[in-house]
């Protein structure tokens, strides 16, 4: 008789041993034990939105909404504490701004990235998903293409 496993297990033999192992389904791990408890889900994928302010100074300094952005780093940065302001009191939604005065194309949806891994978005990008929490919003985080602030979204 088959036993029961948890969520997210699979139960193989392996072809050298012909010991029973057991398969996490999300990470590909395996292990001999029988597992405990569901299995854990693969982290090393986020989900985040962003709202992104351009500067003279960004990598390309040019949006949907400007042929030519001409404003500096700090004007840049006061813009963008200004919206992240209206949405810690709740006057906006981050949606709602991004949708309108993000300087990335993903505005059109809401300033939604999708899911994206290790070594996919520039470092600080990245270090500041990967360390937000679902449903948290990042301070001002600056990279080659501009200041951003980044809600995780998964």
């Amino acid at each position: 008789m088959d036993e029961e496993l948890p969520a997210g297990w699979e139960k193989h033999t392996s072809r050298s041993s012909g010991r029973d192992y057991y398969l996490n389904i999300y990470t590909k791990e395996s292990q001999w034990e029988p597992p405990s408890g569901p299995a854990k889900k693969n982290m090393s994928k986020v989900q985040c939105s962003h709202l992104l302010v351009k500067h003279k100074d960004s990598r390309r300094p040019s949006s949907w909404r400007e042929e030519t952005i001409t404003r500096s780093k700090q004007d840049a940065i006061k813009i963008l504490e200004g919206y992240r302001d209206q949405i810690v009191r709740g006057e906006k939604s981050f949606e709602d701004l991004a949708s309108q005065f993000s300087d990335c194309s993903s505005a059109k949806r809401g300033g939604d990235l999708g899911p994206f891994g290790r070594g996919q978005m520039q470092k600080p990008f990245e270090d500041a998903g990967f360390s937000l929490q679902v449903g948290e919003m990042s301070g001002i985080v600056d990279t080659d293409s501009g200041v951003h602030i980044i809600k995780r979204t998964a």
